[in-house]
């Protein structure tokens, strides 16, 4: 069996509601369930995150920055705001940089950004 990773980009306080539905929108497009969410590491207080990966019943994986930095020439989706939001991380797609991160170096995109109100998901498969 496969090992599905959500990664999650999202906005300063975005309520976990708001990620629940673009990583339900995610899985239902790809036709998949997540095994674990992802997001960067500088997202980690973030309580929707928390809230979301609870209500899924998901180990939330914080991504360090380089692994984060590293990703970005496997990503499809590039985003100015992402790269200004993700400063030093240097990062132009965090959750697709995220779910290819956290799903490991063989990791391959299922699913690229989906937006959302105020979140972002997109999803990779442990290779």
């Amino acid at each position: 069996m496969s090992f599905v990773v959500a990664g999650i980009g999202c906005r300063k306080d975005c309520p976990a509601e708001d990620i629940l539905a673009v990583v339900q929108r995610a899985c239902g497009a790809a036709g998949r369930a997540a095994d674990a969410l992802a997001a960067p590491s500088f997202k980690a207080s973030e309580a929707g995150l928390q809230g979301a990966a609870a209500s899924l019943g998901l180990r939330l994986i914080l991504v360090e920055p380089g692994a984060l930095a590293a990703a970005q020439p496997r990503c499809v989706t590039f985003s100015e705001f992402a790269a200004r939001a993700a400063g030093a991380a240097g990062a132009a797609s965090v959750a697709e940089g995220c779910a290819l991160a956290a799903a490991g170096p063989q990791a391959r995109l299922l699913l690229p950004r989906l937006a959302g109100a105020r979140a972002t998901c997109a999803l990779a498969e442990a290779g």
